[in-house]
């Protein structure tokens, strides 16, 4: 009996082994590669009840440092942080506290405002996790993806707008990056039904409201919004007029702008760390470097 149950117990173990070869194979032959590991993760906690986010720290501890916070596309429907976290591990080696939030959206029947609210109080977060590790923010910047760059454009434009029964003290954005964002929402109309509830034609005010286009006036005077937006070239989910247009839009407003158009990218792949962290870790450099923006606008691509 017990060399029947040791053979089986090899011969269970030689299956695992085999199963773990053909999984290595077929990520190999799709070129593919396991996700690496989060280096500079530090915690995962809620920063609203069931709302959880990740705090990246810094690869060399400073008592300055930029704060970074990401938030996930997902068609107004989804909020999956997971994508994000290699480009959050990326910012953080490079000296940045980066904060990786998930947000109430529609699939978890959360109507707007309630997601750009959830992205107002993850900034507020983020800065107070970086306080208490004794980190003073350099500057604050808002990254978000494809409708989520939409929404996070919302929070840099008018925080105090959106803010609502958030815990931590009030903190506001230096600067927006948005990836292959959906600006007008005016023109996604049917994927942004379920966050919104109506239709525009039932509900015009609410749509004017949820629609960044909307305030690109705002934070304008001697302290406008610093902005980076990047789309990829090969983008076929989103063109990247989208990105033009609201760079064109936030420049007549007054607030400084760099686009760039990144050859080669995806939408899906605009946000991986290999093809944009460069861009991003360049362009924050500059950002708390130079005294605080207060010159003409500029849009480079």
């Amino acid at each position: 009996m017990a060399n029947a149950r040791e053979g089986r117990r090899l011969r269970w173990a030689a299956l695992a082994v085999v199963a773990v070869l053909v999984a290595t194979l077929w990520l190999v032959a799709r070129g593919q590669s396991a996700p690496p590991p989060m280096q500079r993760l530090d915690s995962t906690r809620d920063y609203l009840p069931g709302v959880a986010a990740d705090t990246f720290l810094p690869a060399t501890p400073s008592p300055h440092a930029p704060v970074v916070v990401l938030v996930p596309g997902g068609s107004w429907h989804t909020a999956d942080r997971t994508g994000l976290g290699p480009l959050a591990d990326s910012l953080a080696a490079h000296g940045m506290l980066v904060v990786n939030a998930t947000y109430r959206a529609a699939d978890a029947g959360a109507r707007f405002p309630v997601p750009v609210s959830d992205i107002v109080c993850a900034v507020d977060f983020a800065v107070d996790q970086a306080r208490r590790r004794g980190v003073i923010p350099d500057r604050i910047f808002l990254l978000g993806h494809s409708a989520r760059a939409e929404l996070g454009a919302l929070v840099a434009l008018e925080p105090q707008r959106f803010r609502h029964d958030c815990p931590y003290p009030p903190a506001t954005p230096d600067g927006f990056i948005g990836l292959a964002g959906t600006y007008d929402i005016d023109q996604w109309q049917s994927l942004a039904y379920p966050m919104l509830g109506a239709a525009e034609s039932q509900e015009p005010d609410l749509w004017r409201e949820a629609n960044a286009m909307t305030w690109v006036k705002g934070r304008t005077g001697p302290d406008p919004l610093s902005v980076l937006l990047a789309h990829g070239s090969d983008d076929s989910d989103v063109p990247t007029g989208s990105s033009r247009s609201f760079a064109a839009a936030l420049t007549a407003a007054g607030h400084p702008v760099h686009l760039t158009i990144v050859p080669g990218a995806t939408h899906q792949s605009i946000y991986s760390a290999k093809v944009i962290s460069a861009t991003i870790i360049d362009w924050i450099d500059d950002q708390t470097s130079a005294p605080r923006p207060s010159g003409a606008p500029l849009v480079r691509e």
